[in-house]
């Protein structure tokens, strides 16, 4: 197996083995209360910590930047006429076409083009139409209620834990950062669910400064990896909103060579897509666009200079990007010093934090 992060690399060089008590399945009590495992990449020491000491483990200067996307509950049931059941997760709204409002869905079943669906709470109250087939089980589903879908999601869906939480959240802020502004995720960036505001006075304190992106999370998170090279697989594109003065920040943090701090994966995207090709600023001052970059061993890192992250799932898309940042072997030596620690893994597990 090559180490030079080659095309050579398969989804079998991110698999690990987990044991089951293992997979986070309650929140802790405060957020702040998970461990915090410190990778230094230099040398390859590991440390174990708590993560209200993260604040100590930063330095005067540093830029620490957050994901403020927002949960929304995506999940929503509908019927046929044959009253056959379809599981529908919202990602992303269309473009409206006809007046109606059309949105990207991943349907749990196999519903025929131009099929109507009535909703399995409102009924014919809420009723959408499968436009089109965009493939791998997703759907373009046009509205026809004439409320706005966020609205109607609002009402009957529910939140969309991920699979291997196998109950639902007895508080389900407990699956939004303390921070979450911008609605439009399918899932969490969960790095920053361990925020709290006594962690952020203590960043304040230490002349750690904090900025904000916004990268809605969908299929380009979540979905698992399919194709056995990595190297030939593809993301979805996910939708992203960067204040040009947050941008200006970082860029000036890089030049004078203080540390950015990214909380999380899909802030670590978010930069280096900028970094990349940066589109220009709107009349708003808010740089838009979308990235379906895919951060895999051999990727030149040109903003992040520290990561932090929880612990993700074998042969993912996060975990490669892991490995991107920490080395292949050094991810694996701390994924196993964590299993052998007993960390919790997961979306509401403990964390990572890569210097």
């Amino acid at each position: 197996m090559r180490r030079d992060g080659s095309s050579a690399i398969s989804l079998a060089d991110l698999d690990y083995e987990l044991p089951a008590g293992l997979v986070a399945q309650r929140p802790l009590e405060p957020r702040d209360a998970s461990r915090l495992l410190v990778v230094r990449r230099a040398g390859g020491r590991l440390e174990d910590r708590a993560f209200r000491d993260l604040p100590a483990l930063l330095c005067a200067g540093d830029v620490l930047v957050r994901n403020d996307t927002r949960v929304f509950p995506a999940r929503a049931f509908f019927r046929r006429a044959t009253g056959g059941r379809i599981e529908a997760l919202f990602l992303r709204p269309l473009i409206c076409a006809r007046g109606e409002e059309r949105w990207e869905a991943l349907l749990r079943g196999r519903p025929r083009p131009g099929e109507r669906l009535a909703g399995e709470t409102l009924g014919e109250a809420w009723t959408v139409r499968c436009d089109e087939s965009l493939g791998e089980g997703r759907w373009a589903l046009a509205s026809e209620s004439g409320r706005s879908v966020l609205d109607l999601l609002g009402e009957v869906g529910k939140t969309p834990l991920p699979p291997y939480i196998h109950a639902p959240l007895d508080d389900g802020e407990r699956y939004q950062t303390l921070y979450a502004r911008a609605v439009g995720s399918a899932a969490a960036p969960t790095a920053g669910l361990h925020f709290t505001p006594a962690v952020d006075a203590d960043l304040a304190a230490a002349g750690v400064a904090v900025e904000t992106i916004t990268l809605h999370v969908g299929l380009g998170t979540f979905r698992p990896l399919q194709v056995e090279r990595l190297a030939a697989n593809r993301l979805h594109a996910e939708r992203f909103e960067v204040e040009d003065a947050a941008w200006r920040c970082i860029a000036a943090a890089r030049r004078q060579d203080r540390r950015v701090v990214a909380v999380g994966t899909t802030t670590v995207r978010t930069l280096e897509h900028l970094a990349l090709s940066a589109p220009e600023a709107d009349e708003d001052g808010v740089r838009r666009g979308e990235t379906d970059l895919f951060i895999r061993p051999g990727f030149s890192f040109r903003v992040v200079d520290a990561m932090l992250t929880n612990f993700h799932l074998p042969r993912s898309s996060l975990l490669a990007l892991v490995m991107a940042f920490c080395g292949i072997d050094q991810t694996r030596a701390a994924y196993s010093h964590a299993v052998a620690a007993r960390y919790r893994f997961y979306s509401l597990g403990d964390a990572m934090l890569a210097l």
